[in-house]
């Protein structure tokens, strides 16, 4: 490397997935987002989310999830559903699946050598899947976040170490 020659530190992309993309996925993105920020790593790590289908793509994330994320200091508010896209892949290094089913769906569109269970961070973890409060109440959207902000630990941690 030439004197004085900046180094370039390429961002490493991160893709939350869930069914809808207005419960789950959202709070992750939210909250790993908060997460890399507090690390000093908002420059090299880029943090989004998409559903599986697009039952509500371009609207808001549900106002319990958001309420709940509020409570804790995550703000989901300007965040939007979309849709898993065709070139997601190519722009995302970890493509990470809320439970299995989703894992299943992306695996079979994008292989596997990108895509991950979020519990997979987790090591103590009593489940695999994060479980879908939508049908649920407050107590669901509280464990959901709860084990997101958790498992959200262990895949900083990755990511620090891949940043070196």
């Amino acid at each position: 490397m030439p004197n004085g020659a900046a180094r370039s530190n390429p961002a490493i992309g991160v893709l939350f997935v869930c069914t809808g993309n207005i419960c789950r996925s959202p709070t992750a993105e939210a909250v790993l987002r908060y997460k890399v920020e507090a690390a000093g790593l908002g420059e090299r790590v880029r943090v989004a989310s998409c559903g599986t289908h697009d039952y509500h793509v371009g609207d808001p994330p549900d106002p319990r999830a958001q309420a709940h994320a509020a409570r804790r200091g995550y703000d989901l508010s300007r965040l939007r559903a979309s849709c898993l896209a065709d070139e997601d892949p190519a722009r995302y290094d970890l493509v990470v699946a809320l439970d299995r089913g989703h894992e299943r769906i992306l695996r079979r569109r994008l292989g596997p050598e990108k895509v991950r269970l979020l519990m997979s961070w987790l090591d103590d973890a009593e489940t695999e899947d994060v479980p879908d409060p939508y049908y649920g109440g407050p107590d669901d959207f509280e464990r959901a976040l709860d084990l997101i902000e958790r498992a959200c630990e262990g895949l900083l941690a990755e990511l620090q170490r891949r940043l070196g």
